[in-house]
């Protein structure tokens, strides 16, 4: 099973072939991480059953299905590994691979020859850090852990853990406490809870240490899993706080309906942040990227916006999730350590609630239907727009999508939010588009009683009635042969009726008619204001044409030519230029604004024409081009048009000095 390529050792798995419900093959490999040090790189992957793999040096073959036929996948390193000097391991569901490196002490830009990976293997960038020492002994540790948490079990206590976040040999009064709090025992599953004791000012951790909490972690056996509790501490290192927090879902997670509550600032480090302004230019604003304990604000994700609120008062301008934390962008600074009020936005907090259950019932229902699968959503600022894997969606399907939505609202379905393991079997089930690389702790998943499961990150009602009403505005070509369904749910509804209800009170007024009228009034004013402009232009025509004939009899024809209209347009001017059909005369014609903008024409001998209209342009801070003897385009500055008559006479005066 194991094959050399220039580019490294070719490694099967099977995944992702066989669907999770198949009985052909109901073992397959489910999720797998990797990391790299300088001279190996690590690989642990979940297995229904670990002993139905078979292990040969550093590659890991698939079981064979039910029919005997052995399936799997493969992955190419970026380089050549050492497949002789690589080892496994395998514990419960869990088999990890340590490969060998060709070349040690070079680091990897990514694990695999080409700019992709399998969707189902996720980086562990926080411990890639293959330019670091220490690899031997990390290795070693990884091992020793992995014995300890085999012989740990339901009916023994647990193995003593005393040194994982202290290495020296005596422990005093400024060190850690570590208290198992509960031992949970489940079928098929066994969960350690602990908690750390920081109430004191203490040493800061190693970062050996925290390498030996993650691989605890990740080596634990099949079912096993370790959550640190949160952590309390009156001085916390900003570097360690995310590693207490990583297992653990934010608070605005796991009560969407909390308006406010108190927690405590681990770190503030100054940042800068863009914004856009409402004249559409971008600017920088100077501030701090504050992270807390625990937030009640929810950062970007999922297509979900952020949300606004306050930290004791203070303006959050922005939240954004970076790996297992949020930062919360402020322009004043809050000194770690300090328990601080959040406050959040309730009105935007709600809405989004709002938009993002109605999008995953829309979805479902769009999906069980009609098979209209979702491929993206947006929530907007006025409307929320789900993008379908169709070319098209007919009126009858929205039709009956929108009266399955509402009638689900009105029987008061429950709304639960669940986390499960990552190795969990009922992941496989759940509807998602994958999770993202730096994912952290156990999956979140979303389910609307007897309608729909979907792995989520964002906040979401309790129960569907909280959603009021979900109305569709209609559908739109989207790209790549897609279409994009618009639509709006709760109080957005009711904001929509309002506008709509004002607009219709204001027709009513300007067009004196019912609103049942309202269509047939405006038809009526289009087609009388399409003939009023085309009896317009007519004129404007015939009055081009008298222009002309005028400046042409006009005793003070020949050299500079200039006129000035409020009212024309391009098309007037050509036709003055037209009926002249001078070439030895320099005309100058504008149209607008005489202080403003509005519209110029330079028509006259090509050769002068190409001379000067760029120089009219600039002097009218405008722009345009030309060609055979004219030269048209756009100016700001109309009141600069007597500089232009004076370039002009200018350039008359010195041709006729040169003949």
């Amino acid at each position: 099973m194991l094959s050399q390529s220039l580019s490294g050792v070719q490694i099967p798995w099977l995944y992702g072939h066989i669907p999770p419900s198949s009985k052909a093959f109901p073992d397959h490999i489910r999720r797998g991480s990797c990391w790299g040090r300088p001279q190996y790189l690590k690989i642990a992957v979940s297995a229904s059953d670990s002993k139905r793999h078979r292990v040969a040096g550093a590659a890991m073959a698939s079981c064979k299905n039910a029919d005997g036929v052995e399936l799997y996948n493969e992955i190419e390193f970026y380089a050549k590994v050492n497949s002789k000097d690589s080892q496994d391991k395998r514990s419960g569901r869990s088999i990890t691979c340590f490969v060998r490196k060709w070349k040690e002490k070079v680091a990897w830009p990514r694990l695999t020859k080409e700019d992709i990976k399998p969707v189902w293997l996720s980086v562990d960038f926080d411990n890639w850090r293959d330019w670091e020492g220490d690899e031997e002994v990390e290795l070693a540790q990884v091992e020793h852990y992995a014995e300890l948490l085999k012989k740990v079990s339901i009916k023994r206590p647990p193995p003593g853990m005393d040194d994982l976040d202290d290495d020296s040999d005596s422990a005093d009064a400024t060190s850690p406490s570590k208290v198992f709090k509960q031992l949970l025992g489940a079928p098929g599953r066994l969960q350690i809870a602990f908690s750390v004791n920081l109430s004191k000012p203490h040493p800061v951790p190693c970062p050996r240490a925290s390498a030996r909490r993650r691989a605890l972690s990740e080596d634990c056996p099949a079912g096993l899993s370790v959550r640190p509790r949160a952590v309390q501490c009156a001085r916390v290192p900003a570097f360690s706080a995310s590693r207490e927090t990583a297992a653990m879902a934010f608070r605005c997670q796991r009560d969407s309906y909390a308006r406010e509550f108190t927690t405590t600032v681990v770190s503030c480090r100054p940042a800068e942040l863009q914004t856009e302004g409402s004249n559409g230019k971008k600017a920088v604003l100077s501030g701090f990227q504050v992270v807390l304990e625990d937030t009640l604000l929810f950062p970007e994700g999922g297509g979900q916006p952020d949300d606004h609120g306050t930290i004791n008062d203070i303006s959050v301008l922005r939240v954004t999730r970076r790996g297992a934390q949020a930062d919360h962008f402020t322009q004043t600074a809050l000194a770690p350590g300090t328990e601080v009020q959040v406050r959040v936005d309730w009105e935007r907090r709600f809405d989004h609630m709002q938009q993002h259950s109605g999008q995953h019932l829309i979805t479902a229902v769009a999906d069980h239907l009609f098979g209209l699968k979702t491929t993206s959503w947006e929530l907007g600022r006025l409307r929320s727009v789900i993008e379908l894997d169709s070319p098209s969606v007919t009126a009858e399907q929205v039709a009956a999508i929108e009266q399955s939505v509402n009638e689900k609202i009105r029987d008061r379905l429950p709304v639960n939010v669940r986390e499960l393991s990552l190795d969990d079997p009922e992941v496989e089930q759940v509807r998602g588009r994958g999770l993202p690389d730096d994912h952290a702790g156990p999956v979140r998943v979303v389910t609307i009683e007897s309608v729909d499961s979907n792995m989520c990150c964002g906040t979401h009602v309790s129960n569907l009635s909280d959603l009021q009403v979900i109305k569709i505005l209609g559908t739109e070509k989207g790209k790549k042969n897609k279409t994009n369904l618009a639509f709006l749910a709760g109080n957005r509804v009711l904001k929509w009726m309002e506008r709509s209800h004002g607009t219709e009170k204001a027709l009513t007024t300007l067009l004196k008619c019912g609103a049942e009228d309202h269509v047939e009034a405006v038809k009526k004013l289009q087609n009388s204001t399409k003939l009023l402009q085309k009896n317009n232009l007519n004129l404007l025509r015939d009055l081009a044409v008298h222009i002309a004939h005028s400046l042409r009899n006009s005793p003070d024809w020949g050299g500079v030519v200039t006129l000035h209209r409020k009212e024309g347009d391009s098309e007037f001017m050509n036709i003055i230029a037209n009926e002249i059909g001078s070439e030895e005369t320099l005309l100058f014609l504008t149209v607008g604004d005489e202080k403003g903008a509005g519209l110029f024409l330079l028509a006259g001998p090509a050769e002068a024409v190409e001379t000067l209209g760029p120089r009219v342009a600039e002097v009218l801070e405008g722009k345009g081009a030309g060609k055979k003897g004219r030269f048209q385009g756009k100016a700001t500055k109309m009141s600069r048009r007597a500089e232009v008559q004076a370039l002009l006479q200018d350039y008359i005066s010195t041709q006729s000095a040169e003949e």
